[in-house]
């Protein structure tokens, strides 16, 4: 299938690889033209300049970029994909957005007689680089239908939740989920060192419980060397957090534990770790970067 990436990042970049590796004709754009150049030279496809002509000849475009409004930019305009897809075009979105900009790219592709299914996706850069993501989709089934093995080159999990804007709401419940998660995790930990447990020895011990969890597996030990450099960085945590704090009060949901554990992130931006995983929380209860 001829299709065409745009947004090569730490997930973009090996996802769109992915669909190489599957013998896809893949071509791909990149704000940053050197970017999808480097991609091109590594993984055999084609780059291109601009979006008109990324998109021209593309029976699938996938995306992948930072918020909604790089989702404006990139679709919408003369020069957007979609003036420049083809009628029929079936379009994957795999940014974590808004549920409202999903809704409102559904119905634009719809007029322009192409397919959009919002696609936001968990598993990190770890994922990415595995092709082991779980995806949840949002659109039309017969849309999705034709989505579905597309995406199975990066997925592990790739599940329809409903119509346009599902899959961003679910993505919302994912992150909502992991803050607590990981907060819990974080406090665990500092309790255990504060009080002169082994942590490390803690952590093999109940994990072996009904405290285990996927942040537990794969974070205590980094956690507690005090290194947060292993995946989804704590500034586009806190993009996503304030995403599902507006669509809670937008459905008059209450998220206490989301909005406390979103100012626990503004606390370790403060302390220069925006970069830093989401595993940091346990440097803002240490008082230091680690």
């Amino acid at each position: 299938m001829k299709i065409t990436f745009i947004g090569l990042g730490v997930m973009g970049g090996p996802m769109a690889g992915h669909l190489a590796g599957k013998r896809h004709d893949v071509t791909v754009y990149n704000r940053t033209a050197s970017k999808a150049s480097q991609w091109a030279r590594n993984h055999g496809g084609q780059s291109a300049d601009t979006i008109p002509e990324a998109v021209r000849n593309a029976e699938c475009i996938v995306t992948c970029v930072g918020a909604d409004r790089d989702l404006h930019a990139i679709y919408l305009g003369q020069d957007g994909i979609l003036a420049n897809a083809p009628q029929g075009a079936l379009l994957i979105d795999h940014t974590t957005a808004s549920g409202e900009v999903a809704q409102e790219l559904a119905r634009h592709a719809t007029s322009y007689g192409q397919s959009f299914i919002d696609a936001p996706v968990s598993g990190g850069q770890q994922g990415a680089e595995n092709g082991q993501l779980t995806i949840m989709c949002g659109g039309d089934e017969a849309a999705f239908s034709r989505a579905e093995p597309i995406m199975a080159a990066y997925g592990k999990a790739v599940t329809r939740m409903g119509s346009a804007g599902a899959g961003q709401l679910t993505k919302m419940v994912n992150q909502i989920s992991v803050a607590g998660v990981v907060q819990g995790l974080a406090e665990g930990l500092h309790f255990a060192e504060q009080v002169g447990l082994d942590q490390q020895r803690v952590i093999d011990v109940i994990s072996q419980g009904a405290a285990q969890s996927w942040q537990m597996e794969n974070r205590a030990g980094t956690m507690i060397e005090g290194e947060y450099n292993h995946g989804f960085a704590v500034d586009w945590m806190r993009k996503d957090l304030g995403i599902c704090l507006e669509e809670a009060r937008n459905h008059q949901a209450t998220l206490p534990l989301t909005a406390l554990v979103d100012q626990f992130y503004a606390d370790v931006q403060n302390m220069g770790g925006g970069r830093w995983d989401t595993s940091s929380l346990l440097a803002r209860l240490r008082g230091s970067g680690g």
